[in-house]
């Protein structure tokens, strides 16, 4: 399995938010949250330029938005279509991008109800807060 990640383009709007909905609907409804077309749209449009597709085998299979500093990486985003979950392409992404700026702190927040979170235990994420509707989550920088 080759992943590869490209930064999005303008013209894949349309297939990131239908991306959205699919992978995020669900989990915002089960907490009371229930978002309109143009909120999903808004929350996709934020920080657009910091989202890349998630390519597996030439097709593409998911998403990552991650904002990059000189102090720390934050995952903003990461979905995988539904029929491709399971498969460890969400664990092999975070592992990649973790992996290439190691030194930083990464930081991210998950949804209380998203199964996701126990993935990002697996991966030494530990919850450092949490607020009505997510954990906030870290995973220390390593040092060499």
């Amino acid at each position: 399995m080759e992943i590869t990640l490209r930064p999005a383009k303008e013209e894949d709007k349309p297939y990131l938010l239908a991306l959205r909905k699919q992978t995020m609907t669900e989990h915002l409804e089960r907490q009371g949250i229930f978002l309109s077309n143009e909120a999903h749209l808004n929350r996709l449009e934020d920080h657009y330029k910091c989202s890349h597709l998630i390519i597996v085998d030439g097709s593409k299979v998911g998403t990552l938005k991650y904002l990059l500093t000189q102090e720390s990486l934050e995952i903003m985003q990461l979905q995988i279509m539904p029929q491709c979950q399971g498969q460890g392409i969400g664990r092999a992404v975070i592992q990649y991008i973790v992996a290439e700026y190691s030194h930083l702190p990464t930081y991210l927040t998950v949804l209380k109800e998203n199964p996701a979170q126990y993935l990002y235990q697996r991966l030494g994420f530990v919850t450092t807060s949490e607020d009505e509707y997510e954990y906030h989550m870290v995973l220390p920088a390593t040092t060499v």
